[in-house]
């Protein structure tokens, strides 16, 4: 089925839409030997090379991914720095196939949760204004604030790039000069967070986005560190930005993989079941040892067993012969083993003998002859 052409590569992982659709314009893509154009349609069977290195894609085989990574003060998003100053994809996972797209952007000074995926389709969707997706940040601000400032800045205040405004405010403690503030905002705009504060006067002395939309960083995940969302929690960003039911169901490439590798333990912990139910219901299916102490107790002179087969079907019905049916207790052998002791007559013809003595650890020790 085709598609357009930064469509059909975000949703494999090449880039995000907005990449793709920079590159389409710097003539990097080609589609079987022709410049790209946007808007262009391509399905699986076309040639897509990008800098003249060719692209082999499959979105159908793609592991939608989506990590949600701390990010710490002093890393940048960017995937190359000049400077050389550490980015987050240093720290990410390596990929075999596709690469990874962060959700927005933080600054140098800002840290907190940075959403990144493999899918550039949910990315972008992710991103986009339309899609109007809470972003939540703890701040930490100089000084007290006002009522009527905290007014102005839920209503809307002007800034060099148009209105801006948050669409909640909440106090979250504090000591002395530092006061903490929830604040929540649906668009990412270029350190929107502080210039709204610093409009007004006041100095944000540290931010934190804690929450992506329905994702919250995790308490305890230390900055640097990531975890990776499993299906649910996939299936709710899916959810949050417009994806059908169908494609929440059958596209979330993460639960399949897990959901493979869970089928595949699951034929070994029925059978493992299995054995367990076959040996309580089977009593004369014993384990080696058992079955050698069994065979020492019973054997006569020097061979270990006796050739009559009657006698163990004997042995395993608990020492009663059935006969026309009639029952019948069966006489006791007298165990002349070596490490067992001849039983005494007066306990009687019960079945089964007392325990014998157990045998030595080193019974080459034991023995009076070596």
């Amino acid at each position: 089925m085709a598609e357009r052409l930064q469509k059909f590569l975000a949703r494999a992982g090449v880039g995000s839409r907005r990449q793709i659709e920079d590159w389409v314009r710097q003539g990097r893509i080609t589609i079987n030997g022709a410049l790209a154009q946007l808007g262009g349609q391509v399905d699986g069977a076309a040639q897509i090379q990008i800098d003249g290195r060719t692209i082999q894609v499959h979105p159908s085989r793609q592991r939608r991914r989506v990590l949600a990574y701390y990010k710490p003060v002093g890393e940048i998003t960017a995937r190359r720095d000049p400077e050389g100053r550490p980015t987050v994809f240093d720290r990410l996972p390596p990929l075999r196939d596709g690469r990874w797209i962060v959700v927005g952007r933080l600054d140098l000074n800002t840290q907190g949760l940075l959403l990144v995926t493999t899918d550039g389709e949910l990315a972008n969707r992710l991103m986009h204004p339309s899609s109007q997706i809470e972003r939540e940040y703890a701040v930490r601000v100089l000084g007290g604030v006002a009522p009527e400032l905290v007014r102005r800045l839920t209503e809307g205040v002007t800034l060099e790039d148009g209105l801006a405004r948050f669409d909640a405010i909440r106090e979250a403690g504090g000591e002395g000069a530092n006061h903490w503030y929830h604040v929540i905002l649906r668009e990412g705009r270029n350190r929107e967070v502080r210039r709204l504060w610093e409009s007004q006067g006041v100095a944000v002395s540290r931010l934190i986005r804690v929450r992506y939309g329905p994702i919250t960083l995790r308490r305890g995940l230390h900055p640097g560190r990531w975890d990776e969302l499993d299906q649910t929690q996939v299936g709710e960003l899916l959810a949050a930005v417009g994806y059908p039911p169908s494609e929440r169901a059958g596209a979330t490439a993460t639960g399949r993989y897990r959901s493979a590798k869970l089928a595949s333990a699951e034929p070994v912990r029925l059978q493992a079941r299995r054995r367990l139910a076959a040996s309580e219901t089977q009593p004369s299916q014993q384990p080696l040892a058992a079955k050698a102490r069994q065979g020492r107790k019973t054997q006569l002179g020097p061979k270990s067993r006796s050739a009559d087969p009657s006698q163990s079907r004997q042995e395993q019905s608990g020492g009663k012969l059935r006969r026309g049916g009639v029952t019948t207790p069966i006489q006791r052998r007298e165990s002349l083993g070596p490490w067992n002791t001849p039983s005494s007559p007066s306990r009687g013809d019960s079945w089964p003998p007392s325990p014998a003595p157990r045998r030595p650890v080193k019974p080459g020790r034991a023995r009076s002859d070596r």
